[in-house]
Parts: structure tokens; C-alpha cells; sequence
């Protein structure tokens, strides 16, 4: 596994970690960062798509406040710092950098050329961004934060999108929750599962909020819809 560059609209350059499966050629996923950065959990999480046939690209997205960020979360300090960064992030220009990276992991040789998204919390709410706003194949989404607040882009998705709620996220009110499913449950295009008794970031691997049995699920999900659709 390596980091390659990625060239922003603005012709900046800027990292992704990239995992390749074995066979050296597979369909694409652009995996997005938590709050945390491109850290471990990320890397094995790009590892584990690569051992399953992709070609994974896991950008910097923060690379424009401090480049190269990996945080465990596991101390008051590194979530202060992680919420820190958070604050300073600017939606639009992220979005910008994973539509590039979007295209570096396209016109990768290793490529098939489709390509779908996936995110986790800060990335879940990017990856809901990416079916609103870009051309990705298909767009998974765990526990997105805010998206409540953008329900109006829901109108523009046009290719498949895969949601995980979980209904004791102590970051998304059941009040936004709800908003968002009723939205949902308008398009057929959107697959949305709930997960009763799991926080937020019950997927994380280590965390506090670590559910196996509602991790275990949902993964086996996401690696459903991303066959049926990137095959």
C-alpha cells in the first residue's frame, strides 16, 4: 500500500492512501476520512476493501489546515483537536478534493473506471454529498452528521445510495433522523438501514461505540450494494 497525490482544481497537490487489490485491477472506492484523518482505522478500512477487489483512494482532506493529520480519538486532547479541525473545514473545497480524487482514482490503469463512495461520519455527511453533487457510481453513507440540514439536494441523486442510521447517535437528534428517513423513503434510488441500539461511530473498530454485531451487519451490507453495483 502507498500514498499517492492528487492534483486539486486549483492545481495544489494534496495525499491519499491507496490500497490495491492483488489481482491489480479492480472497480474504484473513494473512501472518506472521519474527523480523526487518514489514521489507522482508515488505512485498515482501505486495506480491507483492496483484499475484496478494489482500488481504494482515501484522501487528506484537511490537508489545507495541516497536512497528514491521523488521530486515535482516544483522548479528550486528540478529540479536542479533531473538533478543532472540524470547525476550520471548509465543506465546498472538500467536496472539490474528493471530486478530483474521484478522477485521479478513475483514470487510475488499476481502475475499472467506476467508482462509488463511502464515508464515515464526517465522511458519511460527504458521501451523502457525493450522490447529491458528483457522478460516482453509487455513494454509502455511516452515521453522516448534518445531513438534515441538506435535505434539499436530495431531488439531485440520481445513482444508488446506501445510508446507516443509528438510532442512538448522540450526534443526529431522532428528531433529524426522522426527517431524513421520511426524505428518503422518496427515492427509490436511496436504501436506508437503521440500527437499533448503536451510537454513533458504532462501526469504528476499537472505539468506544463499537458494535460487532451492528458493525458485522452493516458492512456485510455495504459490501452487497457495492457488488451488485460497481461489478
Amino acid at each position: 500500500m502507498a500514498e499517492i497525490e492528487i492534483t486539486a482544481s486549483d492545481g495544489a497537490g494534496f495525499a491519499a492512501y491507496m490500497a490495491s487489490p492483488e489481482t491489480g485491477k479492480g472497480p474504484g472506492i473513494l473512501l472518506i476520512q472521519e474527523i480523526f484523518g487518514v489514521n489507522a482505522n482508515m488505512r485498515q478500512i482501505a486495506d480491507g476493501f483492496a483484499a475484496a477487489g478494489y482500488v481504494v483512494l482515501c484522501p487528506d482532506l484537511f490537508w489545507r489546515q495541516e497536512p497528514g493529520v491521523q488521530l486515535t480519538g482516544n483522548t479528550q486532547e486528540e478529540f479536542q483537536r479533531a473538533f478543532g479541525l472540524l470547525e476550520g473545514f471548509d465543506m465546498e473545497k472538500g467536496i472539490d478534493d474528493l471530486k478530483s480524487t474521484l478522477t485521479a482514482l478513475r483514470d487510475l490503469d488499476a481502475c475499472t473506471g467506476k467508482a462509488g463512495s463511502v464515508g464515515y461520519c464526517l465522511g458519511g455527511r460527504l458521501a451523502y454529498l457525493m450522490a447529491t453533487r458528483s457522478d460516482a457510481d453509487c455513494n454509502v453513507s455511516y452515521y453522516g452528521v448534518g445531513i438534515e440540514g441538506l435535505l434539499d439536494e436530495m431531488k439531485n441523486i440520481r445513482r444508488p445510495l446506501l445510508m446507516h442510521v443509528a438510532e442512538e447517535d448522540q450526534f443526529v437528534p431522532k428528531d433529524a433522523q426522522k426527517s431524513i428517513l421520511e426524505a428518503a423513503s422518496a427515492n427509490a434510488l436511496i436504501t436506508t438501514h437503521t440500527y437499533p441500539g448503536a451510537d454513533h461511530a458504532f462501526a469504528r473498530e476499537g472505539g468506544d461505540h463499537y458494535e460487532p454485531d451492528s458493525a458485522k451487519l452493516a458492512d456485510g451490507r455495504t459490501a452487497a450494494f457495492f457488488k451488485t453495483h460497481l461489478a
